[in-house]
């Protein structure tokens, strides 16, 4: 540690009477408020992130790659790839608090159970075959879906079909890693027989996928979602028809040919995981997004569709797969060019999943539109 007199208007004197106190604070290892503030203590946030964009394309192809060199099995768990922040230090991390990576499971593999505290979730952009086995039950992984695993709860995947898989995950391990709270626990070595079948639905969609309606036999509820698999058909039925509800002139998007909604706990409409909040937005061809600066950071694939998305300083043009960074503070927006060529919906569908509970839960969230008007 060495703390540097500098001759500045709002520093003291340099005398040696300074250099010698600044020498004193070291060998206590002491540091002055006055020699930090303006990194402490910023304007705004200054995130150490950086906007940053990873193509499915080359993502997809790597993970190909992996999948004929690299077993899985105890160690590595799982062949799991994940984005690193080229600010951040060579750290597996897509932002400060979340993690994302692309997951690969070939034909006939099973990744062996396990549990961890990190909360987590899958999100698949395209394929089927994979069945992911939460506390004995497999739950189907299909395009589209949306399948949140909260913290320490058993869980294995197997792929049932003679095609290998990919999607993406996406976990609060920079977040754990950093507050030095996190726990992992082997679990058995092999998936039981009973555990491999390939029902249509879970038990869990069975007793919570139902619109509106709990189980009078759930007595005990806790934070993270019950519900294991959030289909894709309901998702976007959700944002269809809030897009024709505004074409009939009755509202019901978040802003003109701009369609949202948010993955919700069944049982206390709050987020699905204590740490992440999940997405899905739909934005319809030669429609843009007002710019909007949010506290916290955001992961978004696209799902479906293309366009130009803004991030700060940078402008990308994206297609379906492509993954992208949302620091803190750093304003985003998006502009659909998708089609009927290239979207099933027709528009550029956008999954997000973001840091929103914890800021939400420290009373740090603020969010900033391009009126220049802050939410709180």
């Amino acid at each position: 540690m060495r703390l540097r007199a500098v001759a500045a208007p709002d520093q003291p004197d340099v005398t040696p009477a300074l250099e010698q106190l600044y020498r004193d604070f070291e060998q206590e290892l002491l540091i002055p408020l006055w020699t930090e503030i303006g990194d402490l203590m910023p304007e705004h946030p200054r995130s150490r992130a950086v906007p940053h964009l990873w193509r499915w394309e080359s993502l997809r192809a790597l993970a190909r790659q992996a999948g004929e060199i690299v077993p899985v099995g105890r160690g590595g768990e799982r062949r799991a790839i994940a984005l690193a922040n080229p600010s951040l230090g060579g750290r597996p991390f897509a932002t400060p608090t979340l993690w994302a990576a692309i997951q690969y499971l070939m034909p006939g593999e099973d990744a062996p159970e396990h549990r961890h505290t990190q909360h987590a979730f899958r999100f698949v952009v395209e394929g089927t075959g994979v069945w992911t086995v939460v506390g004995g039950d497999p739950v189907p992984m299909r395009r589209g879906d949306f399948l949140p695993q909260a913290g320490w709860n058993w869980h294995a995947h197997h792929n049932a079909t003679a095609e290998p898989m990919a999607w993406i995950d996406g976990l609060d391990i920079p977040l754990q890693y950093f507050t030095e709270a996190q726990f992992f626990e082997f679990g058995r070595d092999e998936i039981p027989d009973e555990e491999r079948i390939t029902p249509d639905r879970s038990r869990s969609e069975r007793l919570w996928g139902h619109p509106g309606l709990r189980p009078l036999s759930a007595t005990s509820l806790t934070p993270p979602s019950p519900l294991l698999a959030y289909k894709w058909e309901f998702t976007d039925r959700a944002l269809a028809d809030q897009l024709a509800i505004e074409v009939e002139g009755y509202g019901g998007t978040v802003e003109p040919g701009h369609a949202a909604v948010r993955f919700a706990n069944p049982a206390t409409g709050a987020d699905v995981l204590p740490t992440v909040r999940a997405e899905m937005h739909r934005v319809v061809r030669g429609a843009e997004t007002a710019p909007v600066r949010e506290t916290g950071s955001s992961v978004y694939q696209v799902f479906d569709g293309s366009g130009t998305v803004m991030v700060g300083d940078r402008t990308w043009t994206v297609g379906r797969g492509d993954l992208f960074v949302v620091p803190s503070w750093e304003p985003f927006s998006a502009r659909s060019e998708a089609g009927a060529t290239d979207s099933d919906s027709g528009a550029l569908d956008l999954f997000r999943f973001s840091d929103a509970p914890v800021f939400e839960a420290l009373r740090l969230d603020r969010t900033q539109h391009s009126n220049g008007k802050d939410d709180r």
